[in-house]
């Protein structure tokens, strides 16, 4: 590649689109302001809507979405290129060369026989990069878990690291066991009235729901997600329902409600409810 054609390569133009943004002399007034800590937000909220468009299989989507999301990688290397902290050759570079050394099974001499023994010898090695990192205190199993993760997903990536060494419960029934005493807990706090303590049961409470979706190999956010498009689908059948009739849900009763919303569950068990179903959920 020529510097001619290096300089009207997609990926060099888009760094120089940014950079321009970002000019002190002539740029974007907002870019200027933004900093790491306001742009992360937005960053997070493109990865979901990369997400969003392969769940919906919408391919033109998914191309537009993922220039979005290289739009924030390059929006961070720029301002830590402007820091003097490092540039996004750096990003690339650094990235490239963890593949490579994570993946001896095809850039080196090691073998693998299937993808579970590569699962396994992708988390030794990064249980030794992160015992590398930890030079100012002991290295733990739970390094590296971000904390910026969504609550679930996170719980169910500690779990799944100190199931690594043991400490798990052995069958689900022992799971569910637990999730019963979670929910006896709350429900003795939940008499106390003490906010804070309930606030704490919850959250364990959710934690051992974290836990059944790894031991059932289910991503609660697509098992949460789900259930949030059912319930969309069948209360909007609630309002469609009370629409007919010249009315809106704040015109009902729990009472009606429910028996609507029975009505709505037994229409997406017959095969057009089903079907129904299907086509709504992906609308959402």
């Amino acid at each position: 590649m020529t510097p001619a054609e290096a300089a009207e390569h997609p990926i060099f133009r888009l760094l120089e689109v940014m950079a321009r943004l970002r000019d002190p002399i002539g740029g974007c007034p907002w870019d200027l302001e933004q900093t790491f800590a306001t742009i992360a937000p937005y960053t997070i909220e493109e990865a979901y809507e990369v997400a969003d468009a392969i769940a919906r299989g919408d391919v033109d989507d998914l191309r537009e979405e993922l220039g979005d999301l290289l739009l924030q990688v390059v929006y961070h290397a720029q301002m830590a290129r402007e820091a003097g902290a490092f540039e996004f050759a750096d990003v690339a570079r650094g990235i490239a060369e963890k593949m490579f050394r994570r993946h001896p099974h095809v850039f080196g001499q090691a073998e693998v026989r299937n993808a579970a023994e590569q699962t396994q010898a992708w988390e030794a090695l990064k249980a030794d990069e992160r015992a590398a990192k930890a030079l100012d205190r002991p290295s733990s199993v739970l390094d590296g878990v971000a904390v910026a993760l969504p609550a679930m997903t996170r719980a169910v990536k500690l779990s799944r690291r100190a199931a690594r060494v043991g400490f798990v419960w052995p069958t689900i029934e022992g799971v569910l066991d637990k999730l019963q005493e979670e929910i006896a807990e709350l429900r003795a706090e939940l008499v106390t009235g003490d906010r804070a303590k309930v606030h704490e049961e919850l959250g364990d409470m959710l934690f051992v729901c974290a836990n059944i979706a790894r031991h059932l190999d289910i991503d609660p956010e697509d098992a949460l997600r789900d259930a949030n498009a059912k319930f969309v689908r069948r209360f909007e059948w609630i309002e469609s329902a009370l629409r007919r009739e010249g009315r809106s849900p704040s015109e009902s009763d729990l009472l009606e409600m429910e028996d609507l919303w029975r009505r709505a569950k037994s229409e997406e068990r017959t095969p057009s409810g089903r079907a129904a179903g299907r086509a709504g959920a992906g609308d959402k």
